[in-house]
């Protein structure tokens, strides 16, 4: 598994201590052959729910507060990915008070070749505030949770020796 940044190393604004950010998840994209003649695997599915996990217990852990999402879970159902809907998670973000927009994206092109992302963005201008994209080389658990724990590691919660 390698996990190969696609963005250059940026310098990205402090966070407030006490920010709220509206978490619409991480979108599924499989565009591979195996899932169009076997169908969807299990596995992956339970990955994208891994991901989301690990995700809200790192933004918890680092004390932003997720705020609950439901008041606009039938706008945000209505869109094939917040990821890509033309700034829909912002403004769903907006209307909930929350400081920020939080979406992800996992987009499988093989049983090896995985593309993962995740992007915050201002809620009231929509510019990003935090962003990553990484390839994985691998199609398991410890892939998935490396490359996502690269992405939180690098860009959302560095720490000095970071870089």
């Amino acid at each position: 598994m390698t996990a190969t940044p696609l963005a250059a190393q940026q310098e990205w604004p402090d966070l407030p201590d006490n920010a709220t950010v509206a978490f619409f998840g991480i979108t599924y994209l499989d565009e591979s052959l195996q899932t169009q003649e076997f169908g969807r695997d299990p596995d992956e599915v339970a990955r994208i729910a891994m991901l989301e996990a690990m995700v809200r217990d790192r933004f918890a852990e680092e004390g932003l507060t997720l705020v609950d999402t439901d008041p606009v879970r039938e706008q945000i159902e209505r869109v094939v990915n917040p990821a890509k809907c033309y700034g829909c998670d912002t403004r769903a973000a907006a209307t909930l008070g929350a400081d920020y927009s939080l979406v992800g994206e996992v987009q499988k092109v093989s049983n090896l070749i995985l593309s993962m992302n995740l992007q915050m963005r201002d809620a009231e201008t929509g510019e990003m505030v935090r962003g990553r994209v990484v390839d994985i080389r691998a199609n398991t658990d410890e892939a998935w949770q490396r490359g996502m724990r690269y992405i939180l590691k690098t860009t959302f919660f560095p720490t000095e020796e970071d870089g």
